[in-house]
């Protein structure tokens, strides 16, 4: 094992009883690791200087005092647009995120939406809200699992692992990545993003995991919309930018796709007035598909991973590609 090197980590505010207590755990754990808490900006302001990494959210001002600062642990799995901003972009720093924490609970919430749709949930829930009881005729208004085609739009650790579940059931499994080279064997089909029109007009689930990037911003539109089949679903878990919402309520409108389900928002929250809260094909949670135990403590252990890697001289878990945010 190679030899410790001391060095002092700025945990940024705000802090919370939870960021607090994490500082003592990294103090009693990490060899080497000096915590400095700052509970203030003006703390942080004359802490920076001293500081080899960070954990939190790190501003141009803070940034532009950082004379030693190599590595910088971002609070959230994809942070809000303007994290990355260009001086942070260009400043030689590492950043790493806490992508991976949520692919269990995540996947599972999508398996819900799917199998919800497949299974005319969408329909029989208000039905029973009105204490109605109205059968369809017996070969409609289900989707058949196996036979039916779902594309992933980011083959990530949410995507990778909600493919796996939607192969147990019988369903193909097309994907599309900007990065990953290899095809894991449950997915039958692996593209770069340029194929995605290409794909669209094949599937019964579009299903979206991509981060809010400059080049996802916006791109799920109208257009999309109108190349998926009729009869075909769309669901967002990602990000909410990456969708027009008044293009989805337009194709909703127009019946271009059979339904949608949605756990993030261009505007969250989402105002009452919106027209997709009243949609007998729309189903909604309110960004709370992450939801499930253990996240604090997996994200505590990427924190103290790192620490100990970066005192150690060893790769970081989790490095962000600034420019693309992610």
């Amino acid at each position: 094992m190679s030899s410790s090197n001391a060095f002092t980590f700025l945990m940024l505010p705000p802090q919370t009883a939870l960021t607090r207590d994490w500082a003592k755990r990294l103090s009693a754990t990490v060899a080497g690791v000096n915590i400095v808490v700052a509970e203030t900006m003006e703390q942080a302001s004359d802490a920076i200087a001293g500081a080899d990494a960070a954990f939190g959210t790190l501003p141009p001002a803070l940034l532009a005092k950082a004379a030693k600062l190599r590595w910088l642990q971002a609070p959230q799995a994809a942070p809000p647009a303007g994290y990355y901003y260009p001086e942070l972009i260009s400043h030689p720093l590492t950043v790493t995120n806490f992508r991976e924490i949520f692919n269990d609970h995540i996947s599972a919430h999508i398996l819900a939406f799917v199998l919800a749709f497949a299974r005319g949930l969408h329909v029989f829930i208000p039905q029973q809200l009105r204490r109605e009881w109205k059968k369809p005729p017996e070969d409609t208004g289900v989707v058949a699992l196996p036979g039916s085609v779902a594309l992933i739009v980011g083959l990530g650790g949410i995507g990778t692992e909600t493919a796996r579940l939607l192969a147990a059931f019988g369903i193909t499994v097309l994907a599309v990545d900007a990065r990953r080279p290899d095809r894991p064997d449950f997915v039958a089909e692996l593209h770069r993003p340029e194929a995605l029109e290409t794909l669209l007009p094949r599937a019964d689930f579009v299903i979206l995991t991509v981060p809010h990037t400059p080049a996802t911003e916006g791109f799920f539109n109208r257009g999309k919309f109108k190349l998926m089949k009729k009869s075909a679903f769309f669901i967002n878990i990602g990000r909410g930018k990456t969708t027009r919402l008044d293009d989805l309520v337009a194709a909703l409108q127009a019946g271009e796709i059979a339904g949608a389900a949605l756990d993030v928002y261009e505007q969250e929250p989402l105002p009452a007035e919106h027209p997709l809260w009243g949609m007998p094909n729309v189903l909604m949670t309110p960004h709370m598909a992450g939801y499930g135990p253990h996240l604090n403590e997996r994200r505590f252990q990427i924190i103290a991973d790192n620490c100990a890697a970066f005192a150690e001289g060893r790769p970081l878990r989790n490095v962000v590609d600034k420019a693309n945010w992610f």
